[in-house]
């Protein structure tokens, strides 16, 4: 699970929010001036990151006194504001870096960009940000949790027996012959504003379902052009549906 974020803007504390109950992370996180100088260590190694392009970009660094890890992601839209998330070992870096992307464009579509960059330091200002972060936490166990049952239900599915050829030729020809309806739906872009997949995406098939949305292909036309599975196809547009860049018509 995600046990703290924090979001720092020019080397100092813009947010921060712990969901952690041990007692040395949470004083680390809880305490003001450790928060400052967390902020101003992790705003440094950007900045050196920055400064070498061939050693590409810090995205985890590992606790060596307990068993969390540390993700951060910098921002593509607004200078020095990097957004950080601890973590324990029943999360992966991708997903953890998938919620940061979606905290990203939680926080700008909750304050516009001039509010952010004429930030007066105060720790407090954006405050009312901390239940769409609760918000974030609860879809991010809940998608856990559904990934875990399917995990389950694939599982018991491997022990059906193999003899009974019929009834399997059966069920395999119900599920071709019924084509769920939403995966005719038309992905469209809800914002005219640009943006690079890659700041939000994670993986090749995720960024290129991206590009071939144009208002007019249907989710399974995107699959048939792609060569990939339309539900897929169809969970990637969910994503994108719930990050406000699109909806299904």
């Amino acid at each position: 699970m995600i046990c703290d974020v924090l979001i720092i803007k020019d080397g100092l504390p813009l947010l921060s929010k712990s969901f952690c109950n041990s007692t040395s992370i949470k004083n680390l996180f809880s305490e003001v001036d450790n928060l400052i100088m967390v902020s101003g260590f992790f705003s440094a190694l950007n900045s050196f990151s920055d400064s070498f392009e061939d050693m590409g970009t810090i995205s985890e660094l590992k606790l060596s006194n307990n068993n969390l890890k540390l993700s951060f992601l910098k921002d593509g839209n607004i200078p020095e504001l990097i957004y950080l998330a601890t973590y324990d070992k029943n999360s992966n870096l991708m997903n953890v870096q998938t919620f940061l992307k979606k905290l990203s464009v939680s926080f700008q579509q909750k304050f516009n960009i001039e509010q952010i960059i004429k930030w007066n330091g105060k720790l407090d200002s954006f405050k009312s940000f901390d239940s769409v972060i609760e918000q974030l936490i609860k879809e991010d166990e809940k998608s856990k949790q559904i990934k875990y049952n399917d995990q389950v239900v694939d599982w018991l599915k491997s022990f059906e027996s193999e003899s009974d050829e019929g009834l399997q030729y059966k069920f395999e020809s119900e599920k071709v012959e019924s084509i769920p309806e939403y995966f005719n739906y038309i992905p469209i872009f809800t914002s005219s504003k640009k943006v690079n997949p890659k700041y939000y995406l994670t993986g090749e098939i995720s960024c290129r379902v991206y590009e071939q949305i144009d208002g007019k292909k249907s989710i399974n036309q995107i699959s048939n052009q792609l060569m990939v599975k339309e539900i897929q196809v169809y969970n990637i547009c969910k994503n994108l549906i719930k990050m406000g860049f699109i909806s299904l018509n």
